[in-house]
């Protein structure tokens, strides 16, 4: 694995189109798409697992999840409200190719969410980069990725469920929201030297951006807009030291 460029690839999927209540099978079809095209990793969007319920780490749609993980030799991000010890927090869970979960990261900058706030960031060693978690507000956070860079985080996901305010254009809502985005994971990944990986849902609300793309400091490798999809990029880590000794 030291010798190969890593693969990340992000999954845009349209909810609750194949089941009302559930993205189970479709986050599997994506797992497969996502091992088919040479992908390491593949990150969902935020909220991704139920549509109003509350699960637990050992919940079978999560189990299900991990099998197909497994099943397939590859990394997976998924994000839901998670009960841990009678507390709900919005979790980013990092599930790794055996199926097992390697961590989590609790949602600290909430926006409207109704659980806990998390406390502090977390990243996790894998087989092919260090990787840092966060979750859709928290793009807007330039702190929260500053201390991940320092722990070490080469890339970072970011599911989300990011919707534009009426009140914040007088015009082309989603056209301008949609530069807002690409503008802030650009920031992200410029200021930390870093790849940045955002990933959107597909849904049927007018105020969903669908918006997602992985960028590297200096441009957007990969993006996919308006429509359910898979997107990748090859990482190239030996880039990054040779951009921290040029800006550091």
């Amino acid at each position: 694995m030291k010798d190969k460029k890593p693969i990340i690839a992000v999954a845009q999927i349209k909810y609750f189109d194949l089941s009302k209540k559930n993205n189970v099978e479709k986050i599997k079809k994506y797992i497969r798409l996502a091992k088919e095209a040479g992908a390491d990793i593949v990150c969902f969007p935020e909220s991704c697992v139920h549509k109003t319920k509350v699960l637990d780490l050992k919940h079978p749609f999560i189990v299900s999840i991990k099998e197909e993980c497994k099943k397939h030799s590859i990394w997976c991000v998924i994000s839901e409200d998670i009960m841990i010890k009678n507390k709900t927090y919005n979790l980013a869970i990092l599930i790794d190719r055996c199926g097992k979960i390697k961590g989590f990261y609790k949602k600290i900058n909430l926006y409207g969410d109704k659980t806990s706030a998390g406390k502090r960031i977390r990243v996790f060693k894998t087989d092919f980069a260090k990787i840092g978690l966060a979750l859709c507000w928290d793009l807007a956070f330039p702190e929260l990725f500053k201390k991940m860079k320092q722990a070490g985080a080469e890339i970072i996901f970011c599911p989300s469920q990011w919707w534009y305010e009426t009140k914040a254009h007088d015009q082309e809502h989603k056209e301008r929201e949609i530069k807002l985005l690409e503008s802030l994971i650009m920031a992200r990944a410029f200021e930390n030297i870093c790849y940045v990986a955002l990933c959107n849902p597909v849904m049927d609300s007018k105020f969903q951006v669908s918006y997602s793309a992985i960028a590297d400091p200096h441009r957007i490798l990969s993006k996919i807009v308006h429509k359910e999809g898979i997107i990748t990029a090859e990482i190239n880590l030996k880039t990054l030291k040779k951009l921290h000794k040029i800006y550091r």
